[in-house]
């Protein structure tokens, strides 16, 4: 058994040695890296690629400059962001064999990041899977799920830098992951009532980011006078 824990150790230790570190700048000196997105992929895409813009904000001090026509990539090194078969960015990539998703191909809310041609490339198989692959790198870079909801703090950072060995790819073990809305009254209408003025879709908003950063997918509202 030992002998057989040393060679696992090895290996391990082989694969890192040879695994080729890439490292991309995504804020320094008071800038921020562009973020590219295609204006066709999912909107709930582009939601989250805004709030990765704020979420750098949020821990550099200035934002990450928007782009969502996405046909195009800067001269300067980008954060590319999209959908397999929405993105034509992402789709030209693989077109091109410079980036490599046959790790998520086909399989459920999967993500891949990767640094190609000096961009950071964040592709999803699908919707869900690229909108986890952008708030995953919002949570990495500082910003907490809970920011917002239990006033999680966020450290300032004067630079921030994403560094990979080339297997930074990602999906759910289970299928369905969320939360129940257990105790309508008085705790959750009387939090809607406080912050939002009653059971509406702005407080539905805020919850559902909460899930989407956390990588959840389910939910089962409220119930009795305060159902959708």
């Amino acid at each position: 058994m030992k002998r057989f824990l040393l060679c696992i150790c090895l290996m391990t230790v082989a694969l890192t040695m040879n695994a080729q570190e890439k490292r991309f700048c995504i804020a320094k000196d008071g800038k921020a890296a562009t973020i590219i997105v295609d204006e066709n992929d999912w909107k709930g895409v582009i939601r989250a690629a805004n709030d990765l813009s704020d979420d750098v904000r949020k821990v550099t001090g200035v934002s990450a400059p928007l782009n969502e026509k996405g046909n195009i990539i800067n001269d300067k090194p980008s954060i590319i962001v999209g959908t397999i078969g929405k993105s034509k960015l992402i789709d030209k990539l693989i077109k091109q064999k410079k980036l490599d998703v046959k790790n998520i191909k086909g399989r459920w809310e999967a993500y891949k990041r990767d640094v190609v041609d000096g961009n950071l490339v964040i592709a999803g198989n699908d919707k869900r899977g690229t909108i986890y692959g952008i708030y995953d790198l919002s949570q990495r870079i500082g910003v907490s799920p809970w920011y917002w909801m239990a006033d999680a703090p966020v450290s300032h950072k004067d630079e921030v830098w994403y560094t990979t060995y080339g297997y930074d790819y990602d999906w759910p073990a289970v299928k369905y992951r969320g939360i129940f809305i257990n105790d309508e009254w008085p705790s959750f209408g009387t939090w809607c009532q406080n912050h939002f003025g009653g059971v509406n879709s702005k407080a539905y908003e805020k919850i559902f980011e909460l899930l989407l950063r956390l990588k959840a997918n389910y939910f089962w509202p409220a119930m009795w006078a305060t159902n959708f």
